[in-house]
């Protein structure tokens, strides 16, 4: 070989293109174990011998930092820690599901889908059955109890992973997503991915699919944690003298929340892939979960179409009774109309669709001892029982605590200090106790009997006059102060964003408020040696107090928190009397004339605007600059005037507010009890004893549809 001066040069190319040849085959061999291993569950080589090829990976990409890509599985570390995750708005909105919990449930739902699609009975079929042949079959999918994200993937490599957020806005987690080995940081090579939809009896997408992998997908799907990296993250939580999580879920949602992304990384978590959003011409819901697989995304293989009802309440109770068998947590099933075109036709109400429903597990039940009975005493003095239970995990929450509501219920569940309880989480949300396992008793166990005095401020207790609830007598008990200034900022009253129980709870014991009226005198200057409080925060707060000085007058007068007085009867007043002032002047006889307002409510009302202390009161709020906005009478059709309106259970086209706003603006009347003055009954799915005792009293009920009618 003839040598000259661009030899070593030469020699140095060849080397380092002999150096991006080897570093690519890594990467390809890699990303096919780690395919195996994440998605398909298979191995070919021993996890030493993987590790050992990363290693190989890392240090030629560590010596030759110009050949690192983005897409390489040394990058699934995730990059420095971040100061903050940007927000990302999300193509089109990430919406939930509304549930189901019974059979029942399921047949209302694809009776509303059928009212949708123009079902009628036809054939001599029932029409639940002709609506099912109609939507053609259901796609049903095991709830991961996990985290919702979105992936979008520009010509097969992984460019943004994102949270759900609010639907509309998440925050761009990348570099956390990147290090969950399912979630792949670059697609199948286009060969690979047209031998799987081949396989899939998929060849109609081949063409379609080649296009798609040059352009922009987008993916969405679960993060999770298994049950074994729960268990393993808990015990080295506690030996590290740190908190323990409730459950998985929260664990998942903090974790992908880190800012640090190796501390993701140590987390160990799993992905299932549920949506391709991109359309590429797929019919159904299965083919999009077929079309995934054949993509390289980790999809769960226990989901399945299901014909009709009886083959989705048959995999429900299946997977309810044999959940843990599976190494991650579910909830439930989602259900939707395989159907693509039916389930865009179908659309969506409010913030979710029509067309698909989580179909949840019957509500968990555990078997604890009642430790203790403590009263509560809340805003209007009335004492609450709260049973302190062993702590004892429901549905993965830790419950410690359930409410027993009044001595009623006391005597009705027959239930005592030392007894052994089952305990339900109703909604699979509020602990309650269902039963008491008598049995178990060994005759230690002690009866609750209501206290003399106020555990709170020592005053006398006494019983009110015809009911079982009983009162704090103190009206300036701190109890009763602090609840009324919760209840005062609260969404349906004066709605103080960022102002909530804590921060009261600090302003009341620093001693900067004493009761609502206070909030609006505070000064930036009076949070700045509270906790927590810095300038910004404190800027933040006071503006937020500031800026609901101008209230509606409905909204006054529920934020007053007078005992018996709801948001409807605080609407009905608010349209009574048109201003304030002359709600304070009426007498006990002109409010007992007002709907949704008898005599012990109208003695009620009348008895706190005679007390010189709420007098007092309503003066602080004028000399703070609190406006209250007078009633506006709206002038329009009066189709409903001196019509009374009930609504029970859930609504589908329009939310409870926009009903009720709608018959308030043609001259109707809302009520939140039925009475031998309503005159309608609106019935949605899952009405409660509302429903029952509209029948008996013969008052008219109608559905949604019908309300619909009444009201265009």
């Amino acid at each position: 070989m003839h040598l000259n001066a661009k030899t070593p040069f030469v020699m140095m190319e060849i080397m380092k293109s002999e150096v991006k040849q080897r570093i690519h085959k890594l990467r390809e061999v890699i990303n096919h174990h780690r395919y195996l291993y994440h998605v398909l569950d298979k191995q070919e080589i021993s996890d030493s011998a993987l590790d050992a090829l990363k290693k190989e990976l890392f240090d030629l990409e560590h010596k030759y930092p110009e050949f690192i890509t983005v897409d390489s599985p040394t990058q699934r570390v995730g990059g420095k820690p971040l100061k903050e995750f940007k927000k990302f708005r999300h193509p089109e909105p990430m919406i939930s599901f509304n549930d189901a919990f019974n059979a029942q449930d399921m047949e209302e739902w694809v009776e509303r889908m059928a009212n949708v699609i123009g079902v009628d009975r036809k054939h001599g079929l029932a029409r639940l059955d002709f609506a099912e042949q109609k939507l053609g079959g259901y796609y049903a999918e095991l709830k991961i109890d996990g985290l919702a994200i979105e992936l979008i993937y520009e010509e097969g490599t992984l460019k943004i992973g994102s949270t759900r957020g609010d639907g509309i806005i998440g925050e761009d987690v990348t570099q956390n997503l990147k290090t969950v080995e399912a979630i792949p940081l670059k697609l199948l090579s286009e060969e690979e991915v047209v031998k799987n939809l081949e396989k899939e009896e998929l060849e109609r997408f081949v063409p379609e699919i080649k296009k798609a992998l040059g352009k922009t997908l987008v993916v969405r799907g679960e993060v999770f944690i298994t049950r074994k990296d729960f268990d393993r993250i808990n015990k080295e939580q506690e030996g590290g003298g740190l908190k323990i999580y409730a459950n998985p879920r929260n664990l998942a949602a903090g974790s992908v929340r880190q800012l640090d992304p190796s501390v993701t990384r140590s987390r160990k978590m799993d992905s299932f892939a549920y949506a391709l959003k991109t359309d590429i011409g797929q019919d159904t819901h299965e083919e999009e979960h077929l079309i995934l697989k054949a993509l390289g995304f980790k999809t769960n293989p226990h989901n399945k179409f299901c014909k009709d009802l009886k083959a989705v309440q048959e995999l429900r109770d299946y997977w309810e009774k044999h959940r843990e068998k599976l190494n991650y947590e579910i909830d439930g099933i989602v259900v939707a109309v395989n159907d693509n075109k039916t389930f865009k036709k179908l659309g969506v109400v409010g913030k979710a669709p029509r067309g698909a429903i989580a179909y949840k597990f019957s509500p968990k039940e555990s078997e604890t001892i009642v430790e203790d009975i403590i009263v509560q005493v809340g805003r209007t003095g009335t004492l609450t029982p709260v049973a302190v239970l062993r702590p004892v995990n429901i549905g993965g929450v830790t419950v410690s605590r359930a409410t027993l509501h009044n001595l009623d219920e006391i005597k009705r569940l027959d239930v005592k200090i030392g007894d052994t309880v089952i305990v339900g989480r109703a909604g699979d949300v509020i602990p309650d106790i269902r039963q008491v396992i008598k049995e178990l008793r060994i005759g230690k166990e002690k009866q609750f009997r209501m206290p003399k005095k106020c555990p709170i401020c020592d005053s006398p207790v006494e019983q009110i006059s015809g009911q079982v609830a009983f009162k704090c007598t103190n009206k300036n008990c701190p109890a009763i102060k602090r609840e009324a200034v919760y209840h005062f900022v609260s969404r349906k009253a004066f709605n103080i964003d960022g102002v909530g129980p804590r921060i009261i709870d600090q302003l009341m014991e620093a001693g900067l408020i004493r009761d609502a009226a206070d909030l609006f005198s505070l000064k930036e200057q009076d949070l700045l040696n509270l906790e927590r409080f810095a300038e910004k925060s404190a800027q933040n707060t006071i503006n937020a107090i500031r800026s609901k000085k101008k209230v509606a007058l409905e909204k006054f007068i529920y934020s007053l928190g007078i005992e018996h007085v709801g948001e409807e009867t605080a609407f009905a007043l608010a349209r009574k009397f048109g201003k304030f002032k002359n709600l304070t002047r009426a007498s006990a006889e002109e409010l007992e004339n007002i709907l949704d307002v008898g005599p012990i409510v109208a003695k009620s009302i009348y008895d706190w605007f005679q007390k010189g202390y709420n007098q007092k009161l309503i003066a602080r709020f004028k000399r703070a600059g609190v406006v209250i906005r007078q009633e506006k009478r709206i002038k329009g059709s009066t189709k409903l005037t001196g019509k009374t309106f009930v609504i029970t259970g859930s609504l589908e086209s329009m939310t409870r507010d926009e009903v009720k706003d709608r018959i308030r603006d043609l001259g109707g009347d809302i009520s939140s009890s039925v009475s031998q003055n309503t005159d309608y009954v609106i019935v949605g799915s899952e009405p409660g004893s509302k429903y029952e005792n509209a029948k008996k009293l013969g008052i008219k009920t109608i559905d949604e549809k019908g309300l619909l009618k009444l009201i265009e």
